[in-house]
């Protein structure tokens, strides 16, 4: 069958597209790309596949890996849960992809990791998350919650002075389980119970204007009320209006929101967002050569009006790190590039180095960015690397919980009991 029949009927059953090298398939790495390319998260998501498909271009250019050109395989699951597993398999089992580089919520990574821990597939998760998960068989290259939300948190409370909390999500695992844990978090640093504000709002979520008189309210008797905002997807553009539309600003309450960056403020009217927060890994305004050179090959692939986001630097790092793997392993086999990925390093676009650790998490800095009128973020704060934790220290039955892939072959070894629940020898 022909590359371009291929092509056609993968498209036609499901959103899947190979390209790249025009070579018969045999003689080429097949990288699977999945990523919500239409749906509520589109918003977000198209960017880090045409980011994957830059960096396979590139890497095609100096020669592939192995000798052999690099196949990119898209497949586009949307929004919907259920779709993911089916396409984990389609990549893994039907087109013999030899790493996957996707997935945005937690909810699509969880549907689709039984799939490829069943087919020992590989993935590379590019997104902040909740944490409390390590498996054999992901690279998680965005920020565990002690790279994000803790230091959020700590930013509002020793540099805003902020006393209440609203903590808004939408409403699926990411959200829930890291407001789960910044709760327990803020009780400890002596915030009281009424004094935090929880709510979900379903994805796409339009009407903002009884949530946001909630917040409001909370500052009735005074005190310093900041948000702490999970909202994912194109819900944010709802809730920004709503929050000028009720004439706040950032110096009234600030926002400090984990899953919006310049992709999500790309093309908005940035006037009334002006001075809310963001917490990332990475912003584009970042001041050093490395970033500057990233940026300019960015523009000049996608177009002048493209930015760079956080997480697309997370699949910069993920991609460069499996290349280095897969040189010094000498083949593709998953359990050969699992081993060889640990102890990778890869300059980061901040300055600094990344360095994936035995529990398949990054080293990362923190930094703190303000929103500027222009979309991009002025960095206030940026701390050292921090390496991630797959277990938070702020829930009690995590705290004893540590992941090793290298001497303990375990993801979720009890420190107290000195037993593994997840053994390398499970996968």
């Amino acid at each position: 069958m022909s590359q371009f029949l291929k092509t056609m009927l993968g498209a036609a059953a499901g959103s899947l597209l190979i390209s790249g090298a025009a070579v018969a398939q045999d003689d080429t790495i097949k990288i699977g790309i999945m990523h919500s390319l239409s749906g509520s998260l589109a918003i977000s998501e198209t960017t880090l596949k045409d980011a994957m498909l830059m960096l396979i271009e590139e890497q095609n250019a100096k020669g592939g890996v192995l000798g052999k050109q690099l196949e990119a395989v898209v497949v586009d699951p949307t929004d919907n849960w259920p779709i993911w597993p089916e396409k984990a398999r389609e990549l893994i089992a039907g087109v013999g992809v030899d790493v996957i580089f996707g997935c945005w919520t937690s909810s699509s990574r969880k549907a689709a990791l039984p799939v490829i821990e069943e087919l020992n597939g590989l993935l590379f998760y590019p997104v902040q998350y909740e944490g409390e998960e390590s498996s054999y068989n992901v690279f998680y290259t965005g920020a565990a919650p002690n790279q994000q939300a803790i230091p959020a948190v700590d930013y509002f409370l020793e540099e805003l002075g902020v006393e209440k909390f609203a903590l808004l999500g939408t409403d699926y695992v990411y959200p829930r389980t890291t407001n789960n844990i910044l709760e327990s978090y803020l009780t400890d640093k002596g915030i009281a119970e009424e004094d935090i504000f929880v709510n979900y709002t379903p994805f796409g979520q339009s009407d903002w204007s009884t949530i946001v008189s909630d917040v409001v309210a909370l500052a009735a008797d005074g005190k310093k009320v900041g948000v702490i905002s999970t909202i994912n997807g194109d819900a944010n553009i709802g809730f920004y209006k709503e929050l000028a539309a009720q004439d706040i600003s950032a110096d009234d309450i600030p926002v400090v929101a984990f899953s919006v960056g310049e992709e999500e403020l790309s093309g908005l009217d940035t006037t009334n967002l002006v001075g809310h927060l963001a917490a990332w890994n990475y912003f584009q305004s970042a001041d050093t050569p490395a970033n500057e050179e990233f940026v300019a090959k960015w523009k000049a692939y996608a177009g002048e009006d493209r930015v760079t986001n956080d997480p697309m630097e997370a699949h910069y790092i993920g991609f460069n790190m499996w290349v280095q793997a897969v040189e010094q392993a000498g083949t593709t086999d998953t359990d050969a590039v699992i081993a060889a990925m640990v102890g990778q390093t890869f300059p980061n676009l901040t300055g600094g180095m990344a360095e994936m650790l035995p529990n398949h998490h990054l080293t990362k800095p923190v930094l703190i960015g303000e929103i500027m009128d222009d979309g991009q973020f002025d960095i206030i704060s940026e701390t050292d690397p921090v390496p991630g934790d797959a277990w938070t220290d702020f829930l009690p039955e995590s705290a004893v919980l540590t992941s090793d892939w290298v001497e303990l072959e375990c993801g979720m070894y009890n420190t107290e009991t000195e037993t593994c629940v997840q053994l390398k020898s499970n996968y």
